[in-house]
């Protein structure tokens, strides 16, 4: 069983999944890598492992209530604790007027975003409450969304203001057991899902607008940051965006 601490990052395949993973793996931590596609997450995998880290690659569809409980009696097999948790898997709905919205598209959105979230935290409490020494880390994905909507993004941003509730509910809850649970809000982190915003995104005037971009190591460094601090220290909250985007002041 490995001595170094040990984090799961869910939607590992790509993007600030994959770049927090190499993070963390770089600064010691055996990663398990968790999301849909395993040929993704093995690429994944090789990389934390290329970095000197520990690192399992483990098919999960975080909607699934079975797949999410099968990721964590993988993990209880291989390593028999989890120190920190990234929940970062999560998908957008194409832009389209709130009236044109398939039901079966917000659905998906809301199964993916938050029910997934609740899951995977769920799970990670009946862990972390009775591993030895207890306690742990919940790091949640939330958004800039969470803040301030996108035009034509009602799913997504519905979503996002829940999982802000969430986070503080399960750090409520989270106490007695030391479990610290927070929270991190991207904006425009240059990743595969972020691509359009290079091009013209519709902005709340009805104008359309080229957005600039972060670098998303950059992303990854500020969750291996929250990650380190110690059980007794929270960043509860923390927005990272690239610095002109249209989000503070009028735009």
């Amino acid at each position: 069983m490995t001595a170094a601490p040990i984090a799961l990052v869910t939607g590992a395949g790509s993007g600030i999944g994959q770049s927090t993973s190499i993070a963390l793996a770089s600064v010691g931590y055996s990663v398990v890598v968790g999301g849909r596609r395993l040929d993704a997450l093995e690429q994944t995998a090789s990389r934390c492992r290329e970095a000197g880290a520990e690192s399992l690659a483990v098919s999960t569809d975080v909607r699934n209530r079975e797949s999410v409980a099968s990721l964590f009696e993988r993990i209880r097999r291989e390593f028999g604790r989890l120190d920190v948790v990234f929940n970062n898997a999560g998908r957008n709905a194409p832009q389209m007027p709130f009236e044109d919205m398939p039901f079966e598209v917000w659905q998906d959105v809301i199964d993916t975003n938050l029910t997934g979230t609740f899951l995977v935290t769920q799970e990670s409490f009946r862990l972390m409450k009775t591993q030895r020494p207890h306690g742990g880390r919940i790091i949640n994905n939330g958004s800039i969304s969470a803040h301030a909507p996108r035009p034509f993004s009602a799913a997504y941003t519905a979503t996002k203001h829940a999982i802000t509730g969430l986070t503080k509910s399960t750090s409520l809850d989270g106490r007695p057991y030391g479990i610290a649970c927070c929270q991190i809000d991207i904006g425009n982190a240059a990743t595969e899902m972020a691509v359009g915003m290079g091009a013209e995104m519709l902005q709340a005037d009805g104008s359309r607008a080229r957005e600039p971009l972060m670098n998303v190591d950059d992303v990854a460094r500020l969750v291996v940051f929250m990650a380190g601090l110690p059980l007794d220290a929270n960043v509860q909250s923390a927005t990272i965006l690239a610095t002109t985007m249209p989000y503070v002041g009028r735009g």
